[in-house]
């Protein structure tokens, strides 16, 4: 076995501070497609490989830390006094708990996932487009 690297097509980010990671954009539509059919999904029987489960609760969990960044920087942009600053803290709050948590190989821990990133999604909604204080 050769030491030589393999060359791919392909490119590995390593972006541990998420310098770069805030000039790409969001995918949002094939996430929410994916959330909205894992909420779908019946949490009794084995619809899914255990593997799969935990495969697409980590992908839905990366995702949500994206938006939620995105969130957290559009709450900051909130005057002080907005009424809208308590609801979204809470949401972040609840979002990062949730996250916090390992990934299960089950329905439920990636419907779990996909609920947050449809929370977290609705909330950006709501706070885009306001003008910043």
């Amino acid at each position: 076995m050769s030491d030589t690297p393999v060359q791919t097509s392909g490119t590995v980010l390593c972006d541990p501070d998420g310098s770069l990671t805030r000039e790409i954009p969001l995918d949002r539509e094939p996430v929410m497609l994916l959330a909205l059919a894992v909420i779908a999904l019946p949490t009794a029987g084995d619809t899914l490989p255990p593997k799969d489960c935990e495969q697409i609760a980590r992908l839905l969990a990366g995702h949500a830390r994206l938006v939620a960044d995105e969130v957290r920087a559009q709450c900051a942009q909130l005057p002080r006094r907005s009424p809208l600053r308590p609801l979204t803290e809470t949401v972040l709050g609840e979002a990062r708990r949730r996250l916090s948590v390992e990934p299960r190989p089950t329905v439920a821990s990636a419907q779990n996932r996909a609920r947050v990133v449809r929370i977290l999604y609705e909330r950006l909604d709501r706070l885009q487009g306001l003008p910043s204080s």
